[in-house]
Parts: C-alpha cells; structure tokens; sequence
C-alpha cells in the first residue's frame, strides 16, 4: 500500500510560503490595526511636540551654552521614543511579567532635556497616554503623577511662570486623560467579558441542541425501525412458523405461508434500503461525486468556522461505492471538527488522491500537533480516531496519522479501489 505524500508542510499546499499577519514575536497589538494605528499617532504626536520645543528654545536660546546638549537630547529622544514604542509593541513581555513601557531611557532623556529647557514639558502629554495604554492602573497612575509635577516644576521655572493657570492646567488635564482613559480600558474590559461569556453561552446552546437533536432522532429512527422492519420481521417468524406446522398436512396453506412470508422480506428489505439511503451524507445526494462533496465541505468550513481550508484533487476520480465514500466524508468532517476545536490551526487542506489501486483522502493542518507517543499509539485523543478506523476497516482500508509537536497533523484515509 503505498504512503500518502504530505503536500508543503505536514501536507497542507502553500503552508511554507509566508502570509500576512504578525510573526511568532509579535506582541499583543501586532495584529490589531487600530492599536497600531494610536501608536503611530502617539509617536506623531511625540516628534512635533519635539519639534516644536527645540524650535522654540532655538528662537530664544540658540546662543546658550546649553544648546548642544539640548539639541543632542532632542535627537536621542526623536530616535529612541519610536524605536521602543516599534519594539515593546513588536516583541511580547516576558511571562509573568508585564511590558514596561515607556524605556526607563526615554524618561531619563525627557526628564534631564526639561531640566535644561523647561519648554520641552509639553512632550509629556503623548508619554502619559502611552504609559496608560502600556501599563497597569497601579504603576501608570504614580509615573503620570511624577510625569505631572515635573511639567509644573518646569512651567514654574518659565519666566513668569507664577501664573495660577500654568500651575493647574497640567494636573487638571493629566487627571481628566487618567479618568477618561481607565474609564474606557475598563468599558472595554467588561465588554471583552460580555463577547466571551456569550461565545462560552452559544457554545453551549449549541452542544445542547446537538444533543437534543440526536435524542431526536434516535426516537424517530427507533419508531421507524419498530413500526416496520420489527414489524415485518415478526410477521415473517408467525409466518413460517405457520407454515412449519402445516407444512406435512396442509402443503399448499405451507407454501402460501411461505410466499406471504417473501412478499413481507421484500417490503423490508425496501424499508432498510431506504433507511440506508435517508442516513447516507446528504451531500453525496442527487449523485454527487465524491470530490464535489469535498470541495463543498471545504467552502462551508471556510465560510462558517472562519479557518481557511483547501480542497484537491489528484489523479483521475474513479467511481467508488457509497458506502465508500460516506465513509471518507464522515472522516473528513471529523478530522476537521478536531482541527478546528483542538489544533489551533491557522490553515488546513482536503487532498483526494486517486492512486491506481486505492483511494486516498488526507486531512492536513499547520496547526499544535501532538507527541504521538506520549498521547499513545496512534494518537488516542478520544473516540474520533478509533471510529474512523472502525469505518475503514469495514471497508478493508487503513487510517494513518502523522503529527509532531509544532509541526501540524497529517489525518490520511487509505481505500482499496478494487474493495466493494
């Protein structure tokens, strides 16, 4: 029996070629676009502040001899402030501890540049917002606070800077930017909550109605079978057993027993076909080819659960029977259920091979993997792997798994071509 061939990496076509997105170090904010987007305002808003203080200290210092220091920090300062904001957003904290942002460098920078031109206090206004964003309540509210004194120590020391309004402008809007901004981080905390508490609920809606519906239909098929083939196949025992009694004295009573009891045999055998046929997957319905419920599958998983999955067809599609292809379909709807609640994966594939001797459909994911010999042989994770192998070993074909920790999962389904 020849061995399915992965497809790119762990089978899934196009896995190696990267995509968008953010890499395996970006941070929290890397994939949100509006929190980049802030970022990037704050930086804006940085540099022109920047911009503007040594444009004004220049105007009215530009022969101090402080001036090239002051010049300098401002340089440093328009390298270092967006390089570490790039950087604290880029690369995610440690565990267990959170990021610190702003750099202990940029304060330092900021701090002595106002303490040579207490013009440049005005820059504390984006570094507040940015600590707020950054930090906890706990440590971001007693760096505003030091952010603060330090802008009315400097505005004190501005020629004239006595005045009443320089001296409480800077707490007034320090305080209504830290009581606005945790008001929302909070609001948007709860509403974080509200999204997850009622993901958890339909969740569970939607478990509950699965169950309910299979009850459902365990009654109704339980019904159907008692109300015809139980039936009929009653009626077929009385009758040969009638027909066993009589079949010495009374032989043409004997075989008209008989022949009642054929006629009953045949309508049964009509019911449990039809019951076959109402079970079958509905997508093989109206004679439709096995890939074609495939790439179907497929474009609904994409659509509904949102993980992007391809179909592929190699080879020249053979006719198989029904039973056979139930089978591969059930398989390819059970390995992507488990690939879209456990694998974390971020892409999967539906590859359909026709082999010459055997059909072969493989199920592949880019997703966690698994340590096969620590979850024991062949996977073990629950009832889905053994029922799909008991699916093909009524049809004579062999279920391989192939997975490693980080590297994806590899679900291939083996059918004899010549099995019927």
């Amino acid at each position: 029996m020849q061995q399915p061939r992965p497809a790119g990496r762990r089978g899934v076509p196009g896995a190696d070629v990267p995509g968008p997105g953010p890499g395996p170090d970006a941070g929290p904010d890397a994939g949100d676009p509006d929190a980049a987007r802030l970022a990037l305002l704050l930086d804006s808003a940085f540099l022109l502040l920047l911009a503007a203080s040594l444009s004004r200290y220049l105007t009215h210092h530009s022969g101090s001899a402080q001036a090239p220091w002051v010049i300098g920090l401002s340089a440093a300062l328009a390298v270092a402030q967006p390089a570490g904001s790039w950087l604290a957003h880029r690369r995610p904290p440690a565990r267990g501890r959170q990021r610190r942002w702003p750099p202990a460098l940029v304060v330092v920078l900021w701090v002595v540049l106002v303490l040579l031109a207490p013009s440049f206090a005005w820059c504390a206004v984006p570094l507040i917002y940015t600590a707020l964003r950054a930090l906890p309540a706990k440590a971001a509210i007693p760096l505003v606070g030091a952010l603060t004194l330090l802008v009315v120590i400097a505005e004190i020391r501005l020629p004239g800077g006595a005045d009443a309004t320089l001296v409480l402008l800077p707490p007034a809007v320090a305080g209504l930017a830290t009581g606005v901004f945790l008001f929302m981080a909070r609001q948007a905390a709860r509403q974080r909550a509200l999204i997850a508490d009622l993901v958890r609920t339909r969740r569970e809606l939607a478990a509950t109605e699965r169950r309910e519906g299979t009850l459902a239909e365990r009654e109704r098929l339980a019904m159907e079978i008692h109300d015809t083939l139980a039936q009929g196949l009653s009626s077929q025992q009385m009758l040969l057993q009638a027909a066993e009694r009589t079949w010495d004295t009374h032989p043409a009573t004997a075989r008209t027993h008989v022949r009642t009891a054929t006629e009953v045999a045949a309508r049964n055998l009509a019911e449990a076909r039809r019951f076959v046929h109402d079970l079958a997957p509905a997508e093989l319905s109206d004679g439709r080819a096995l890939d074609q419920a495939l790439r179907a599958l497929a474009e609904r998983e994409s659509a509904e659960s949102g993980l992007p999955v391809r179909f592929h067809l190699d080879g020249t599609p053979v006719s198989l029977p029904t039973a056979a292809q139930a089978a591969l379909l059930r398989i390819a709807q059970g390995a992507l259920a488990n690939v879209r609640e456990h694998a974390g994966a971020s892409a999967a594939a539906l590859t359909l091979s026709f082999l010459g001797d055997q059909a072969v459909l493989d199920i592949a994911d880019d997703g966690q993997g698994f340590d096969q010999d620590a979850a024991g042989t062949g996977g073990g994770r629950g009832y889905g792997l053994p029922a799909m192998r008991a699916r093909l070993r009524q049809l004579g074909g062999r279920l391989t798994v192939e997975s490693t920790p980080g590297e994806g999962t590899v679900v291939s389904a083996a059918i004899p071509l010549g099995h019927r």
